[in-house]
Order: C-alpha cells, then sequence, then structure tokens
C-alpha cells in the first residue's frame, strides 16, 4: 500500500525549520540548502513544495499570522469584558516560547521587506498582519465600548491606535529585553491600560 503524505504538514515542517534557522542565523542564511538541512531533508525535497524562495518566505509568514489568529479564534468569551479583552492580547505578545519564536520571525522579516526595492512579497505580509492586528485593537475598544464600560469622552478611534502602540512597543521590548520586560510585567502592565480606559 502507498504511503499517503499529508502535504499541509510537511509545508509546515518546512516553514518551521525556516524558522529556525531564521532564529539561529539570521534570514540571509534562510537558503534552500540550509533550510533542507535543518529540516532533515533534500534540497529537492524542499524545492518540491517551494520552487522558489519568495514562495517560501511568503508561506512562512503566513503560517505566523495563521498560528496566532487560530489561537484567537479559540479563546473562549466567558468572564468579563475586561478579562476577555486580557486574554485576546496575551495571545498577540510573545510571552512564552511559542509566540517569542513567531515575534522573532515577525522582526525579521519586516527588516527584510524594509530592505525590499518596492512593494515586494513580505511588504503585502507585513500590510496585511499590521491591519489584523489593528482591527483587533478596535474591535477590543468596541467591545468595551459597547458594554458602557469606557470613561466619558474618550475616542474609540484613537483608543484603538494607542493600544496598537501599545503591543508594538511591549512586544518589541519583551523581544530585546526579556530579563526586564518578562511576561508578568507585559500583563501587569496590558492590564493596568485596560483598567485606566475604564469608568
Amino acid at each position: 500500500m502507498p504511503k499517503i503524505v499529508d502535504h499541509a504538514t510537511r509545508r509546515e515542517e518546512i516553514a518551521e525549520a525556516l524558522w529556525r534557522v531564521v532564529r539561529r542565523d539570521g534570514i540571509r542564511a534562510a537558503s534552500v540548502r540550509t533550510i533542507a538541512a535543518e529540516a532533515g531533508w533534500s534540497a529537492g525535497a524542499v524545492r518540491y513544495y517551494f520552487p522558489d524562495q519568495d514562495g517560501l518566505l511568503s508561506f512562512a509568514m503566513d503560517l505566523v499570522s495563521r498560528r496566532v489568529t487560530e489561537r484567537i479564534s479559540a479563546i473562549a468569551p466567558k468572564g468579563s469584558v475586561p478579562a476577555i479583552v486580557l486574554r485576546y492580547l496575551d495571545e498577540v505578545l510573545p510571552l512564552d516560547e511559542e509566540r517569542r519564536a513567531e515575534f522573532d520571525i515577525w522582526l525579521a522579516f519586516m527588516a527584510q521587506a524594509q530592505a525590499e526595492t518596492g512593494a515586494g512579497t513580505l511588504h503585502a505580509h507585513i500590510d496585511t498582519v499590521h491591519n489584523e492586528l489593528r482591527e483587533l485593537c478596535a474591535s477590543l475598544i468596541r467591545a468595551l465600548a459597547d458594554a458602557g464600560l469606557l470613561k466619558d469622552g474618550l475616542d474609540v478611534r484613537r483608543e484603538a491606535e494607542r493600544l496598537h502602540a501599545l503591543l508594538d512597543g511591549l512586544a518589541l521590548h519583551a523581544a530585546i529585553q526579556p530579563d526586564r520586560t518578562t511576561p508578568a510585567r507585559v500583563r501587569q502592565l496590558t492590564r493596568h491600560h485596560v483598567e485606566s480606559l475604564l469608568a
């Protein structure tokens, strides 16, 4: 009986090998040869799934976004609205090894996108992910507003932008100085921020 190959799983394994190479050696080291060696496959096998590097980078970036989206979608809307908001915020911040890996890849891809001339492949992914995070922040602020929990006079759009900026800053601080900006400190700061919005 022929062996059944799960092509989707194999593509994810290759993308995860790319993540490991990028985290360890930088994005410039992410050649077909180094990724194949990391995955324990031949270069031909990698090229079978990803004929060009742009396709592989695009898929690897997409996988980061998809994993975050899957975690967010799995959140059960139980408890108070502020508690639910904080659970959503936890999922987009580098608070454990899995989320730190995703953010490291995100930073590497952002730097690579800045080096691209014109609107390259990574630019489109960066824009998409930024827009998704912006919309998440807007939806969380709207949820607080719809529940009648925001202080009077707050501008919902401006508060969504402030929340987005806070998340970007905390994620960067956690990545650069993890001993100082610990997961506990990040959670404390996001909780303080959300509480500062409440009536």
